[in-house]
């Protein structure tokens, strides 16, 4: 490999999918503050996901309506209220 062309910070960090708790370690530039143990024991830098390849409903196969501000609702009465 060439030297002096990688980024120094490249280092193992535990993301977490927020959606189902799922933790997995990958080496990564992201920049995080947060610590946290994973499940090998070892500490690592945290990054917490909301969906990751482990809930995505394209590799699961598993189809979920993530909707939970009640979005879709709002927009209709909104545009209940502009018909009127």
């Amino acid at each position: 490999m060439k030297k002096e062309i990688h980024p120094q910070n490249y280092r193992p960090v535990l993301f977490i999918d927020n959606s189902n708790k799922v933790e997995f370690v990958i080496p990564s530039t992201v920049a995080t503050t947060e610590k946290g143990k994973a499940q090998d024991g070892k500490e690592y830098p945290v990054y917490h996901l909301e969906i990751s390849s482990a809930s995505h409903p394209f590799y699961t196969g598993n189809e979920k309506t993530l909707d939970t501000a009640g979005r879709v609702e709002k927009f209709k009465a909104k545009q209940a209220k502009k018909s009127k």
